[in-house]
């Protein structure tokens, strides 16, 4: 038995057709990004309110109903590789510090600044 034998009503033909024609939309370019950084800065010893992981789970606090692509929070701070971004807010995700909705893409969650100081940034 094919498992193509039943037909669904999804809009989608029944058989194969010939391409006969094509249509193509040109979009205008979006703003200037500013490019991303080469190197990720060390701040493992800088004050605790300094350090990237603080930064950046307030930026998210500030706005809790935002998601944010991971991109975005790179270029905001401009400090930081994007791999090395990717890698250190899923982490935090791991931890329960931010939310991961879907790839790339986290959300704030619910923390207080007391508790990053003392975990420290690993």
């Amino acid at each position: 038995m094919s498992r193509y034998s039943e037909r669904r009503d999804d809009g989608r033909p029944d058989r194969s057709r010939t391409v006969t024609q094509r249509a193509f939309t040109v979009l205008e370019p979006g703003p200037e990004q500013p490019p991303l950084a080469a190197v990720s800065r060390d701040d493992r010893n800088a004050v605790p309110s300094q350090r990237r992981r603080h930064r950046i789970l307030a930026l998210l606090q500030d706005d809790p109903n935002r998601l944010w692509r991971v991109a975005e929070i790179a270029a905001r701070f401009g400090e930081i590789r994007l791999d090395t971004m990717y890698r250190q807010i899923s982490r935090w995700a791991d931890r329960g510090l931010t939310h991961e909705i879907g790839p790339g893409l986290y959300a704030a969650t619910t923390w207080t600044p007391n508790s990053l100081q003392t975990t420290g940034d690993r």
